[in-house]
């Protein structure tokens, strides 16, 4: 998987209620684990969590836990001796109203709302071998953009077949162009009016 996809299906992972038994697995499957590792952390072969969690060798110790509880949970991942000997990259913790985790190597921390924490995606990126570098981790919202545009032209083809044809590219491309365009106008105040891009396609 790559960034743009892994950030859309994260996405969608927020957008579902939350279900605090099987976040663990949506999430790690989110990062293009296959279903064969979820099934072994599942059964407790690969999961060495020590906090009934899910524990992840060599890539991170996760766990959920009740409302507000979230500091408390965090603070044990980070001291478990499970978290060491798996040589956890990351620890997260979540209430499904509330998303923190930690970079163990480097120890940068994400504290947001659960239905934000797509937006962060990109700190999670070596989780699936993507290397990382601070220019990715900070340009999470292009790749999110540029997710929304890519299931925005799906969908476009998906209802207009004839819009995805050899002699219609270079006109869907020009449209996709004007949209762009319009998006970053109304961002940037160009419109004269708030929100006047929005309402008018509302």
């Amino acid at each position: 998987m790559n960034a743009v996809e892994i950030e859309q299906a994260v996405s969608e992972l927020a957008e579902q209620p939350f279900d605090a038994a099987e976040f663990p697995y949506a999430f790690l499957m989110a990062f293009g684990n296959k279903d064969t590792t979820i099934k072994r952390l599942r059964t407790g072969a690969s999961n060495k969590s020590d906090l009934g969690g899910v524990l992840q060798t060599n890539n991170i110790h996760l766990a959920t836990c009740a409302p507000g509880d979230i500091a408390a949970t965090l603070t044990a991942l980070r001291d478990s001796p499970a978290t060491t000997r798996a040589k956890s990259k990351f620890i997260l913790a979540t209430d499904g109203i509330d998303l923190e985790a930690e970079d163990i190597t480097t120890g940068e921390t994400i504290a947001c709302r659960y239905t934000d924490f797509p937006d962060h995606s990109g700190f999670f990126l070596q989780l699936a071998d993507i290397s990382m570098v601070k220019q990715i981790r900070e340009r999470a919202f292009d790749i999110r953009a540029t997710s929304r545009l890519n299931r925005l032209y799906v969908e476009l083809i998906k209802d207009n077949p004839d819009w995805g044809s050899a002699d219609k590219r270079y006109d869907m491309n020009h449209f996709m162009a004007r949209l762009i365009f319009c998006f970053f106008a109304e961002d940037t105040d160009i419109f004269v009016s708030d929100n006047l891009f929005t309402a008018t396609i509302d």
